[in-house]
């Protein structure tokens, strides 16, 4: 079995762990320190060299993303941190901020110097009031300590902004994120100019998610050869897996990357009581599901995407075999259709008829064809949106439909759901509803 990795969440069962003098307790607060005693473009190339991968989704190296902002060009730089996290299931960023706020701030102050920003946001979602008031204080405390503000080192300042949005899913999008962040409605831009370019006010902006950052920190404290021995040859070091569902006991399992769902449910103690594993999300509803066929695929970049699928968040959603894939898919498509900026037609209009459709299929009416009909409009929609969203809409679909195409003809055969909705836990059937 692989052993588990903690790093960001060594010391979450401190009680003070969250705490300026918990954090420096366990080391913190060195590893900027040492950045701050170094060249910005040394920062750069170290976190380059080391093989971090953003632990946002799409798994863009970190270090080049960095590498991208002009230097010399006389413009303000700006760092903005993606913590606007609210992909079905996904659950790492928000218990790593309210157990370890201060990773994130440390890593701020790295990255910051780094590209030479001396201004840095971090965009949060609005719901988690908690969170917002821990993190606020650690950033207050930061300031006190002066670790932030006026000569955070001889002649560097920086000043960190806690942004507060408002709850719209399509922020998660890094140029919809930049337009709520300057006032304005949050849609996607169309790119180029990218944000590398013409980000925050038009200005070179670095925009990373939140364990992105709240890893950079251990790699400059530790070293580039620390971080290789975890994680396979092309997704280096460690990362949060979200583990949710029908599972004994879910939580963060914080591991190398390379690690499999097998060895995952081995340490969660495996599926709830007398049952069995059915599908899963690698990460997050955005992505393809998997099936039981799939528990030894490594959890990495490149062994997802070989099996069909993307690492995404890495939310690992269990589902037993009491679950009807059409409801869960539904419920997620719902989701999709009501998070859609309205921005692009294929978006707008397709996640809603790909509701009607569900919703249809899923109350048992229709025939054979309307699978083929199905599969038509969300090959119509994938790819030929603004964003993603539209995307992730789709790959659900296309993927349950893909592996349990006979459970979409059941519903067709026995005039309605086969299954008692009682009997899902997850899942409260809505079908016909607004």
């Amino acid at each position: 079995m692989t052993t588990l990795t903690p790093v960001l969440s060594a010391f979450w069962d401190e009680e003070d762990s969250y705490t300026l003098a918990g954090y420096q307790r366990n080391g913190g607060y060195k590893a900027s320190a040492k950045a701050l005693k170094m060249e910005p473009d040394d920062v750069i190339n170290l976190v380059k060299e080391s093989g971090l991968r953003g632990r946002g989704g799409a798994g863009f190296p970190t270090g080049t993303k960095w590498s991208f902002i002009p230097q010399g060009d006389n413009k303000e730089h700006y760092l903005v941190v993606n913590a606007d996290e609210s992909e079905p299931g996904t659950c790492k960023d928000m218990p790593l901020l309210m157990a370890n706020p201060h990773s994130l701030i440390e890593g701020i102050i790295i990255a910051s110097y780094a590209i030479r920003a001396n201004h840095a946001f971090i965009y949060i979602r609005g719901e988690v009031v908690h969170v917002v008031r821990r993190l606020q204080q650690a950033i207050d405390d930061a300031y006190k300590a002066g670790l932030l503000g006026k000569d955070v080192k001889k002649g560097y300042d920086l000043e960190l902004v806690l942004h507060v949005g408002a709850g719209a899913y399509i922020c998660g999008e890094e140029t919809a994120l930049l337009d709520s962040l300057e006032g304005f409605r949050g849609q996607p831009r169309l790119r180029p100019p990218f944000p590398a370019i013409a980000g925050l006010y038009a200005r070179p902006t670095v925009v990373n998610n939140v364990e992105s950052i709240a890893s950079v920190p251990a790699i400059i404290a530790n070293g580039i050869e620390w971080f290789q021995k975890m994680g396979t040859e092309k997704s280096k070091g460690f990362t949060l897996y979200s583990l949710s569902g029908h599972v004994k006991n879910p939580g963060q399992f914080e591991a190398p990357l390379g690690i499999t769902l097998r060895e995952l449910l081995d340490m969660s103690g495996g599926m709830r009581k007398g049952h069995t594993l059915k599908f899963w999300t690698p990460g997050g509803s955005s992505t393809p599901l998997f099936t039981a066929e799939h528990l030894d695929v490594p959890l990495d970049y490149e062994g997802v995407s070989a099996a069909g699928s993307m690492l995404g968040t890495k939310a690992l959603q269990i589902f037993d075999e009491t679950t009807c894939v059409l409801r869960a898919v539904l419920r997620w498509t719902e989701f999709y259709k009501h998070e859609s900026c309205g921005k692009c037609t294929p978006c707008r209009e397709g996640t809603w008829w790909l509701v009607q459709a569900m919703k249809k299929l899923e109350a048992g009416e229709g025939t054979t064809e309307d699978l083929d009909k199905l599969i038509d409009l969300t090959n119509n929609i994938a790819g030929r949106s603004f964003c993603a969203l539209a995307d992730g809409a789709a790959s659900p679909i296309l993927s349950s439909m893909k592996y349990f195409r006979d459970e979409y003809q059941l519903h067709l055969d026995n005039g309605g759901c086969p299954f008692d909705p009682s009997a899902s836990t997850l899942f409260k059937s809505t079908a016909g509803n607004e």
